[in-house]
């Protein structure tokens, strides 16, 4: 559970690979497209790829969310929607957070990177990312027969997800106890690399801790927490400045990772830096 919980399991996704790989021969779904087939299908699949490394060794981002969110809903005799309502979105009042969007005329248009501009997605949408493609099924968050993707299937707004993360930042009341929030947001795996966070960070049993911002080239403080989100989202937290910050765009992956997110942190936390017109 640590192993899925720090991204140190050895798994994969299929996006981080060459198109010869395994996941990509085995058709192991990222949870963002929608290729018709259950969790338990994809949990199979997975399970007869080979691990990357020993886990606890390295680590890599990974379908391992996913694999939580079968281990969840066992956990909790229901389904993961049912289980996350359960525990999570009811009792924070998340009433707009939810595995299929319930009003689909609120969601945005979702556009990918482009050249000169972003273009909008199609059904389905391959975007180049670090060597490998995404590929995206916009209709996903309307499509009740599709899997649910622990790591990848949820949709929701922005006062919803600035809730969860004070309530994160502040405790975890009344959803966590103190001590499992700390787990939370507390480096987890010592100086392991964090490859896609960069110098200077760790990882928690959630999410990329800061370190050492000098390292990481960050004006944030130590302690600090962040990630973001395959349709183009990012958030930060700086618990030292009381300071939860929240982007959320409708462009991938200009609105997840590069010069647009690191100029709102770099804006945000004090260091002088505009924010760029065409990001």
């Amino acid at each position: 559970m640590r192993h899925l919980l720090t991204h140190t399991a050895g798994l994969n996704y299929g996006f981080e690979e060459k198109p010869d790989g395994a996941y990509h021969r085995l058709k192991v779904s990222d949870g963002l497209d929608d290729i018709g087939i259950t969790l338990e299908e994809n949990l199979r699949r997975i399970a007869a790829a080979p691990l990357l490394f020993e886990p606890g060794t390295a680590w890599n981002y990974s379908v391992a969310t996913d694999v939580l969110g079968a281990v969840v809903a066992k956990a909790g005799g229901a389904s993961l929607p049912e289980v996350v309502r359960r525990n999570i979105t009811h009792p924070l009042q998340m009433n707009d957070t939810t595995f299929i969007a319930k009003n689909p005329s609120r969601l945005a248009v979702p556009y990918g990177d482009g050249n000169p501009r972003p273009v909008r997605m199609t059904e389905p949408f391959a975007l180049t990312f670090i060597g490998g493609q995404i590929v995206y099924s916009p209709r996903r968050a309307t499509d009740a027969t599709a899997f649910p993707s622990g790591g990848a299937g949820m949709v929701g707004t922005i006062n919803d997800y600035f809730r969860f993360l004070e309530v994160l930042r502040k405790g975890g009341a009344p959803i966590l106890k103190p001590e499992t929030a700390r787990l939370i947001t507390d480096n987890a795996i010592g100086d392991i690399p964090v490859t896609a966070a960069g110098d200077g960070w760790g990882w928690s049993l959630d999410l990329s801790v800061l370190k050492n911002p000098t390292a990481a080239q960050t004006p944030q403080s130590v302690g600090s927490w962040q990630w973001g989100g395959a349709y183009g989202h990012s958030y930060f937290v700086d618990p030292q400045r009381k300071l939860t910050v929240i982007c959320l765009t409708n462009t991938t992956v200009a609105g997840m990772v590069g010069e647009f997110p690191t100029a709102i942190v770099n804006t945000v936390s004090g260091k002088n830096q505009s924010i760029p017109e065409n990001p």
